[in-house]
C-alpha cells in the first residue's frame, strides 16, 4: 500500500454522513451538494474531473481503479504486478490460459500430465486464484505442453510432444474440466516434430503452433471452425534470429499482435502481423521483456483480450507472473486544487482523494491522498 498524505483531522466530534454514489466516464462532474463519495470504477482512459453544487463548507471524496491508457499490449512497457504460486498443483507447468472474463485459470504440466483448474476472485488477479479441481489427459498425452479453449468454453485442445498432436475435447459443462471427453486427434508431425505452443483463431478457422525443432509459427486453416479434423497447413513464419528454442506463442485479439516465449532467453519477444492472423507479414517489432529475474524457465505466455495484462509461467519458480502493459490512465482534478495530487499512478491500483473546501470549491485542499 502506498499512502502519499494522511487524512486529517477535522475535529468537531460529528461524523460525516456517507453518500455514496457512482459516477461514470472520463469527464465526471462531482454534484458536491448531493453527495460526499463518489466511485468511478474502472477507468478505461484519461479523466478529468470537476465539482458541480459546491456547498460553503464540504468535505468529499473520489475515487477510481486506474486502468489501461495507451500502449495496450506493448511488452515494452511491461510493470510487474504480482504472482502465484502453483507448486502445490504443478511443478513443471507448460501452458497456460485464461476464462475469456478472467473469473478462471487453467495450467497444465508434465508432473501431473493434467489441467489444473483455478477460481479467481478477482477476475484477471491470479493473487487471488484458488484450485478447484482437475482433469487427466495422460491417457492420450504424458508430456502435455499447451492449452486452449473454444469462445464458448465447450471445447478444449492440449498438445504434447510425446504424442507429437493436438487433442481435442468436449465439456458437457463449459469451462469445467471435469466434464471433458476426448473426441479426435491431429498429428503435427508433418511440420514440427517437438511441437511446444498451441493458439487458434477468436472464431476457430485458424490454428497455430510452435516448436522446437523448426523454430517457427505453423498456421493452418480449418474449414469448419473449431474441428481440427479439417486442419490443413497453410504457411509458416521463422522466428529463429529471435528465439532459437520457443515454447509458447499467443495471439492479441484481432490477430495483429504476436508473442513469443523462448526458455533459453527467458524472453518473451513482440513481432507486429501488418494483417491479422496471417503470419507471412509477421516481422519482429524490437521488443522484448526479459522474465529471467522472476522465471528463470519460462515456458508459457498468455495475454488478456484487452492486452492490459501479460502472465508468464515458468518450471523453475513455479508460478504464474502478472505484468501490466499500457500506460496507466490519468486522473486530472480541477485547478481550484490548491495542493495538487503528488502521487504517481500505476494500473490496477485504486486511487481515493479527500477533498476540503471553506469557500464554495473556489479554493479546494486535498487532504487525504490514498493509492492502494
Amino acid at each position: 500500500m502506498t499512502k502519499s498524505r494522511t487524512i486529517a483531522d477535522l475535529g468537531g466530534g460529528v461524523p460525516d454522513p456517507f453518500n455514496p454514489v457512482a459516477v461514470t466516464g472520463t469527464t465526471p462532474s462531482l454534484d458536491v451538494g448531493s453527495y460526499n463519495f463518489f466511485n468511478n470504477g474502472t477507468l478505461t482512459g484519461d479523466t478529468t474531473v470537476s465539482f458541480a453544487s459546491v456547498p460553503t463548507n464540504a468535505r468529499w471524496s473520489y475515487s477510481a481503479l486506474v486502468g489501461i491508457g495507451s500502449g495496450a499490449g506493448d511488452i515494452s512497457t511491461a510493470v510487474l504486478l504480482r504472482a502465484k504460486g502453483i507448486s502445490s498443483q504443478e511443478d513443471a507447468a507448460r501452458g497456460l490460459f485464461f476464462k475469456p472474463d478472467g473469473y478462471k485459470m487453467y495450467l497444465i504440466g508434465t508432473t501431473g500430465d493434467d489441467v489444473n483448474e483455478y477460481d479467481l476472485t478477482v477476475p484477471w488477479d491470479v493473487s487471488t486464484a484458488t484450485f478447484l479441481q482437475l482433469f487427466s489427459v495422460a491417457a492420450k498425452e504424458t508430456s502435455p505442453r499447451s492449452i486452449f479453449f473454444s469462445d464458448d468454453g465447450t471445447r478444449m485442445y492440449t498438445m504434447g510432444a510425446t504424442g507429437q498432436c493436438v487433442d481435442q475435447w468436449y465439456l458437457s459443462t463449459a469451462w469445467n474440466v471435469t466434464s471433458a471427453s476426448w473426441v479426435r486427434e491431429f498429428s503435427v508431425t508433418s511440420q514440427e516434430t517437438a511441437p511446444r505452443g498451441l493458439h487458434f483463431k477468436d472464431d476457430g478457422t485458424k490454428m497455430f503452433i510452435v516448436g522446437t525443432t523448426d523454430s517457427a509459427v505453423v498456421e493452418y486453416a480449418l474449414s469448419t471452425a473449431w474441428d481440427i479434423s479439417t486442419a490443413s497447413y497453410t504457411q509458416e513464419f521463422a522466428v529463429t534470429s529471435q528465439s532459437p528454442d520457443p515454447h509458447d506463442l499467443h495471439f492479441n485479439s484481432d490477430g495483429t499482435i504476436l508473442y513469443i516465449i523462448d526458455p533459453t532467453n527467458d524472453r518473451v519477444y513482440q513481432y507486429t502481423l501488418t494483417t491479422g492472423w496471417d503470419v507471412s507479414t509477421a516481422s519482429y517489432a524490437s521488443k522484448s521483456l526479459n522474465v529471467n529475474i522472476y522465471e528463470a524457465n519460462a515456458q508459457a505466455v498468455y495475454v488478456s483480450p484487452n492486452s492490459g495484462y501479460l502472465y508468464v509461467v515458468g518450471n523453475n519458480d513455479d508460478q504464474v507472473v502478472q505484468y501490466s502493459l499500457g500506460t496507466p490512465t490519468t486522473v486530472t482534478l480541477p485547478s481550484s486544487i490548491a495542493n495538487p495530487a503528488g502521487t504517481a499512478l500505476s494500473v490496477d491500483k485504486r486511487v481515493t482523494y479527500d477533498f476540503f473546501t471553506m469557500d464554495g470549491g473556489t479554493t479546494v485542499n486535498i487532504i487525504g491522498e490514498e493509492v492502494v
